[in-house]
């Protein structure tokens, strides 16, 4: 039994459920119509997208649906800081919840990243994609420009859900 509780806390640590305090997510995602490509249009700086090695611009992110449940995943972006080089991220991902809106995405077998839906447009126009911790957030548009309105009522779902919308940055398209 002694052993048996140090391994029930950390299976409960690996979890993705959602604990107290963290976003909410839409509750369902179709992921045959989340699929293609979006484009990137405001997003939290990180290591892998900015560094003293990359500037992710004219960045976009495109989804298929696989036989085996899977999601392909193809992040693709150019440097600013390389000339304009093309920077490619290959992963797939799977889905954390029966909704679909929280994923779990690997682009480096075994680390995985949470992929959470916070906001989508019913229309899936536009997504707002961030992490339980709140330490990554995304905005994604099916067009390489958003309107106004709807940039607004992205930034507003990640406010409500805790995110520090001041760290924003918009993504050159």
């Amino acid at each position: 039994m002694r052993r048996l509780l140090p391994a029930l806390a950390l299976l409960a640590a690996c979890s993705t459920e959602p604990g107290p305090g963290t976003p909410r997510t839409v509750g369902q995602v179709d992921l045959a119509r989340y699929a293609g490509q979006w484009y990137e249009i405001a997003r939290f700086p990180t290591s892998f997208q900015d560094s003293a090695r990359i500037r992710c611009e004219y960045t976009t992110a495109t989804y298929t649906p696989r036989p085996d449940g899977k999601v392909s995943v193809v992040n693709r972006c150019r440097n600013g800081l390389a000339g304009g080089a093309e920077s490619v991220a290959e992963g797939t991902a799977y889905s954390a919840s029966p909704g679909n809106d929280r994923l779990r995405v690997t682009f480096f077998w075994p680390f995985y990243g949470d992929y959470w839906v916070i906001g989508l447009d019913p229309d899936y126009r536009w997504a707002v994609v961030g992490a339980p911790g709140r330490d990554y957030l995304w905005i994604l548009s099916r067009t390489p420009q958003m309107a106004p309105a709807d940039r607004d009522a992205a930034i507003a779902i990640a406010r409500r859900e805790g995110f520090d919308t001041a760290k924003l940055q918009p993504t050159p398209q």
